[in-house]
């Protein structure tokens, strides 16, 4: 006997042709490099009405091994590779710390795309940093000020208290400094570009790091 939830999740359509336009992949056209078709894409999901093309999966593990995932925002994707900022006091900063290595994911359903990146992740120069954090909004600086991302919370009093405070201070110092704010690059030695098909007949194209500092094209069984 089926759950609530099952049936739900039976009743809902992937790529429901309403909110969904599945454009032709032709892999033989693509780029020589990743990057390039990367921004493409990006650009295309934007024009395609995308919500929030820029957030992604952020791929983690500790020390020990064990994975996490979470949510963050792409800052930027260039010959370095693809940027992100957290705390290096949080969660996701400690693993990074202890096991310097990532995966991205992007899933654009407006057009039935995936894109995945993995590499070895280093952190840029603290003004880098400093100079992303106060190019945003004042909302950003302010819970950058509140910081300690990841610890547990007494209440969320206490975290009204603190956002309030940093809040009034982010609006009078908009240059406040956020030392635990943290640059990290994500160097890609794998990207893979996933283009969907009605048919189940989907593309996957793969470009890999090889040894001489190129890109190894390959496709991929969906």
């Amino acid at each position: 006997m089926g759950t609530d939830l099952q049936e739900l999740l039976r009743s809902l359509r992937v790529w429901d042709p309403e909110h969904t336009s599945l454009p032709p992949f032709d892999p033989a056209s693509a780029p020589s490099e990743p990057l390039p078709l990367f921004t493409t894409w990006f650009a295309e999901a934007v024009a395609a009405g995308q919500s929030e093309p820029h957030t992604m999966s952020l791929a983690t593990a500790d020390a020990d091994g064990t994975p996490d995932v979470r949510t963050v925002m792409l800052h930027d994707a260039d010959e370095r590779g693809w940027h992100f900022s957290s705390h290096a006091t949080s969660r996701k900063g400690r693993h990074l710390a202890a096991r310097p290595y990532a995966a991205l994911g992007f899933y654009w359903s407006a057009q039935g795309r995936q894109v995945r990146v993995r590499g070895p992740v280093t952190i840029a120069p603290a003004e880098v940093a400093q100079a992303d954090l106060h190019a945003r909004s004042t909302g950003a600086l302010a819970a950058g000020l509140v910081g300690r991302q990841s610890e547990v919370l007494s209440s969320y009093e206490e975290l009204e208290r603190a956002s309030d405070a940093a809040w009034e201070r982010a609006q009078r110092e908009p240059t406040a400094p956020v030392p635990s704010w943290t640059a990290y690059v994500l160097t890609p030695e794998e990207v893979e570009f996933f283009q969907g098909d009605a048919r189940r007949r989907h593309v996957r194209l793969t470009y890999r790091r090889a040894e001489d500092g190129g890109w190894v094209r390959e496709l991929l069984w969906p």
